[in-house]
């Protein structure tokens, strides 16, 4: 533009100039204008290449996964473009092509119609021979010049499966190693680098480089940003793994190179987002979130506090098994532990319950492995050690386990043996997912060393857990899913006359169907959850004492709880009333403001429709207070 000017002025036609908005790009590192410039550059016809690469996935030779990816693979190739393979930069695998002149030739090498001129060889030595071919004259006479631009860096990276194993010799690592199997990376380069690298491992090995491309999403900050310097909302592993305080993160900024304005940006993010700092979470915990997240789809919108929440998991892991440790601490395991438990005839309904669980729990993580869905196996495994072992079976055991008596000697060993089956196998379980963890844990395992010249030194050696299908029994889940429905409706008896938990309470049981089968099977268990001194069944009206709180779980089974001496009825109908004054007054006022002159007209459609379900929660909170204090009252009146 300078150069411009000054030539118009000299030729006396400049008139003048003024400002005019306009887009410019600017360098980040040194503020220059940056001025677009054609100049010849080198490029590959791809047209061949995109098709054999479509062609693989649409007959199914590779596979793309998601699925849903493929539609992005077919766009960008087939409609591709000639691929631009050259970049002026000083880094990079130079281009092998050479410019030939003879001596004392003064050609310009950027001119298109020169473009003869150019050879590309191996190397110099092969330039020259096809330079002596060209030019019609002896090497002496001959001057080469070497392209100083370099390689795409996709083009270098799209020979990387291959080229690696000393291609294009056949060496025995290419032989042993080539092609692979599965390649992941981020789908963001689906396009910029798979595709490259199966255009030309077709191209110049007539191979596919691997069968299957597994694309993760791509992690971002919890509003959904890409992750970048200039937003400063990166968040290091590292940090999260050993924790970091808001001082730190401030001075990591500070001796980075970011502009001052950036600097001051992140800063303020740093702020907004971590207060406190970032709290120490472990390896552990990061994967298992981040493994988590994955079920969302494309993106991972991370939030350092749900990763905290797997920390937590981390933790309930650690205690849960620890504290279940005490209750195999005699016992002693065998190398054909499942077998013997198998055909002990020993095992309890909750035991073969669990046994039942743990081959499920195996089938689904084995599955959404084999099928990379990562982000349901952790939410399979994570399901088997809260919902399954932690609980439900480890509880039902702990009267189990603490009765040492002969009369329950092989109750008690049944349990343990099912225990430590479920810690060992659900530690191998979710080993994939918490290495560090769960390592620890299994090495912790009673027996470990003595299972005999099979038994792995290391859970990462152990084989992965199977399925045995006839250990499996939907019959047996079925009717522990009854009784914990029982048991649901008992603690929510307890809970709504606020029993204190040392206070043990009678129930009685209404049931039919397969809940009067599967109640009167696991009473004791009924009674280890539900905190009961005593479970009967189908009793006759007459046994069924009037002081008792009453709930209907379904048509075929209703929960009665014996309340007589446990409750304080004064206290609890003081209590109720006060909630129910702190219920009516909002209710009256939502009232008189929905009956206002020019609610109808002024008030938008979505405010009323709030307030309708507002007002709808009020006036059945408000019944199920008054229909509480009703019933404290009679059973008031019953003791006294």
């Amino acid at each position: 533009r300078i150069a411009v000017e000054e030539a118009l002025k000299e030729k006396g036609l400049y008139i003048g100039k003024e400002p005019n908005k306009m887009r410019l790009g600017l360098c980040s590192r040194s503020g220059d204008i940056l001025e677009p410039m054609i100049t010849p550059q080198w490029y590959v016809n791809c047209s061949d290449m995109a098709k054999r690469s479509t062609d693989a996935v649409r007959n199914g030779e590779l596979k793309i996964v998601p699925a849903d990816h493929e539609k992005t693979w077919f766009m960008w190739l087939d409609n591709i473009r000639d691929w631009c393979v050259s970049r002026q930069l000083w880094w990079g695998h130079q281009i092998p092509a050479w410019f030939a002149t003879k001596k004392g030739e003064n050609l310009e090498k950027n001119d298109m119609a020169n473009n003869d001129r150019w050879l590309v060889g191996r190397n110099e030595e092969d330039a020259m021979e096809k330079a002596v071919k060209l030019l019609g004259c002896g090497k002496d006479e001959i001057v080469l010049q070497r392209d100083e631009d370099v390689l795409d860096t996709w083009f270098s990276s799209g020979l990387f499966p291959f080229s690696v194993m000393g291609w294009p010799d056949n060496t025995d690592d290419l032989k042993g190693f080539y092609p692979t199997s599965l390649l992941e990376t981020g789908l963001d380069i689906l396009f910029f680098w798979v595709a490259r690298m199966v255009m030309m491992g077709l191209e110049l090995t007539d191979t596919l480089p691997f069968h299957t491309v597994f694309l993760h999403a791509m992690v971002r900050d919890k509003e959904g940003r890409k992750m970048s310097k200039s937003l400063g909302n990166v968040i290091d592993p590292l940090e999260v793994i050993g924790g970091c305080s808001l001082q730190a993160l401030q001075e990591r900024l500070d001796g980075g190179n970011l502009a001052e304005k950036e600097v001051a940006r992140a800063k303020k993010n740093n702020e907004l987002e971590f207060p406190d700092g970032i709290p120490e979470c472990g390896s552990d915990a990061l994967r298992f979130g981040l493994l988590a997240y994955t079920v969302q789809g494309r993106d991972i919108n991370l939030d350092v506090k749900r990763v905290v929440g797997y920390r937590m998991f981390c933790n309930k892991l650690w205690q849960a098994t620890r504290f279940a440790l005490t209750f195999v601490a005699d016992f002693q395991p065998t190398a054909t532990l499942l077998d013997d438990l198998k055909s002990s005839g020993k095992m309890t309904l909750r035991d073969k319950f669990m046994v039942s669980r743990m081959m499920n729990g195996a089938g689904a993580v084995n599955d959404c492995f084999t099928n990379y869905k990562f982000g349901d196996a952790q939410q399979a495994a994570y399901s088997y050690w809260i919902d399954d072992l932690c609980n439900v079976y480890l509880e039902l055991v702990k009267p189990v386990v603490y009765d040492k008596s002969e009369e329950n000697k092989e109750k008690r060993w049944a349990a343990q043996a099912t225990l430590w089956l479920a810690l060992e196998s659900g530690l191998r379980l979710l080993h994939p997912m918490m290495p560090y963890v769960t390592e620890e844990l299994w090495q912790r395992l009673p027996g470990r060393g003595s299972l005999g010249d099979a038994e792995p030194e290391t859970i990462m050696l152990a084989p992965y857990p199977e399925v045995v299908e006839d250990l499996k029994d939907a019959a047996v889940e079925s009717s522990m899913s009854d009784v914990l429905e029982v048991i649901k409706a008992c603690r929510s008896l307890r809970s709504s006359y606020n029993i204190k938990p040392k206070d043990l309470t009678e129930f009685y049981l209404k049931a039919s169907g397969s809940f009067a089968s599967s109640a009167t099977s696991q009473t004791d268990d009924i009674k280890t959850l539900g905190k009961g001194a005593s479970v009967i069944v189908n009793p006759a009206d007459s046994e069924i004492p009037e002081t008792v709180g009453t709930i209907v779980v379904n048509e075929q089974l209703t929960v009665l709880m014996n309340m007589k001496g446990l409750v304080d009825y004064k206290v609890e109908i003081t209590r109720l009333q006060k909630t129910l004054k702190s219920t009516s007054n909002p209710l009256e006022q939502l009232r008189k403001k929905m009956a206002a002159d020019g609610y109808e007209d002024k008030v938008p459609e979505e405010l009323k429709k709030a307030n309708v379900e507002k007002l709808d929660g009020l006036v059945k909170k408000k019944e199920e207070i008054e229909a509480a204090i009703a019933d404290f009252e009679r059973l008031a009146a019953l003791e006294s």
